[in-house]
């Protein structure tokens, strides 16, 4: 391993331990009203995963000179959103999955009812988090997360790909679908982050919204990716998913090298949106080659 590769999982390490801990202890500070039901929530967020969307937050943050410890409401929130959004996404009315990050999910472990309870009490508890920490830019965190969570973001990408089920959608409809899906969410991290540092008018949040809707859609692509060339010990799930339920994917219609050769020029648009924040953005860039390089 380089030294270069050695810092960057080095600081990927810390902000997971970091928001894992804050994870944690929303769960330990009280005692619950129905413990079936935060078992399955703890079931959703704290079972492992990237924790891409807030080691994001934090990137972003520190980028535009943000303390770390402003940071972890922001970061805690938008994983349990992301969280959320699994534990729905997994039942089968949905995309009816029986695994997630190597265990069952949560409908698989706790039944589809304490699935769709959990899922809801992670979405709320995603907007209490954000209110743990005082900000002076609060309403704007939570009009960030609420947009990117729901009619215009997650919820319509979600609506988008169930429409788009044995179709034959061109990449203007499947990029629009990623966008809202899987992009709104990075969108938002990386805004979230930033917003903590900066005013809402600060010229430096148009960059990094571009930079975000490129390494956003990027990351859908490597995921496409990875469903058809993936290691399943590595993902955690199956792999050939997205081929057995007939949805739309980068390879299906560009093939594997025209989907490869779409995230690099994504990466490059992103690297170069980078450009006015200067040597500070150098671990966005880090992140931003990572997302396109991985294996799971």
């Amino acid at each position: 391993m380089n030294a270069d590769l050695s810092a960057l999982e080095a600081r990927l390490a810390s902000d997971r331990a970091r928001v894992d801990a804050w994870l944690e202890r929303l769960f330990n500070e009280r005692l619950p009203a129905a413990p079936q039901l935060e078992a399955a929530m703890r079931h959703g967020v704290l079972g492992g995963g990237k924790r891409l969307r807030p080691i994001l937050v934090y990137a972003t943050g520190r980028a535009l000179g943000a303390s770390v410890e402003a940071l972890d409401a922001p970061a805690a929130a938008v994983e349990l959103i992301h969280a959320y959004s699994l534990v729905h996404d997994d039942l089968p009315a949905m995309d009816d999955d029986d695994l997630r990050r190597g265990q069952p999910t949560v409908h698989k472990a706790f039944g589809e009812a304490t699935a769709i309870l959990a899922g809801d009490a992670l979405q709320t508890l995603a907007f209490e988090a954000l209110t743990l920490v005082e900000h002076p830019r609060l309403g704007a965190l939570i009009r960030t997360l609420a947009a990117a969570s729901g009619r215009d973001g997650m919820a319509a990408g979600q609506a988008l790909d169930l429409a788009a089920v044995g179709g034959h959608p061109d990449v203007e409809l499947l990029a629009k679908m990623h966008r809202h899906k899987t992009g709104a969410l990075i969108r938002a991290a990386v805004r979230l982050g930033a917003l903590v540092a900066v005013a809402e008018n600060d010229p430096r949040l148009s960059a990094l919204d571009d930079y975000a809707a490129a390494i956003g859609l990027a990351f859908q692509i490597q995921d496409d990716i990875l469903d058809v060339t993936g290691d399943p010990a590595k993902l955690g799930k199956a792999s050939g998913a997205d081929a057995a339920r007939d949805k739309p994917t980068y390879p299906a219609l560009l093939g594997l090298d025209g989907a490869r050769a779409k995230a690099r020029a994504l990466l490059d648009e992103a690297l170069a949106s980078l450009a006015p924040l200067g040597e500070p953005a150098a671990p966005l860039a880090d992140l931003a080659r990572y997302m396109i390089e991985r294996d799971h």
